[in-house]
């Protein structure tokens, strides 16, 4: 996916910069990553409080083989919920999950 259609994608939310990095790339708002885009798709962050909602909503977790450990690993990253694919309304509600999910992992600065 190119940066403008990314852009256009989470323009509900407001001004995103797009970074890439492991071979994807990283979507920030306010300086945190809400979501990551691995091979085309966009997996947007969530956390303990909002899993639950993307499981509900149909969505999966970004799972991969990792090679230092044994077996799947999984990562706090989950893919966008189909309703809200085409419903600029809706996508702009799961982008801000996102963004608050990043704001309650995120480290404080010292």
């Amino acid at each position: 996916m190119d940066n403008d259609a990314i852009a256009d994608l989470f323009a509900g939310l407001g001004h995103v910069t797009i970074k890439r990095m492991f071979g994807g790339k990283g979507i920030y708002h306010d300086g945190v990553i809400i979501a990551l885009e691995i091979g085309g798709d966009i997996m947007l962050k969530a956390d303990a409080i909002s899993a639950p909602e993307f499981a509900a909503a149909g969505s999966t977790q970004w799972v991969y083989e990792g090679q230092s450990r044994k077996g799947p690993v999984a990562m706090p990253y989950w893919s966008i919920p189909d309703t809200a694919l085409d419903d600029p309304d809706e996508m702009a509600v799961w982008a801000r999950k996102a963004f608050e999910a990043s704001l309650r992992s995120a480290k404080p600065r010292k």
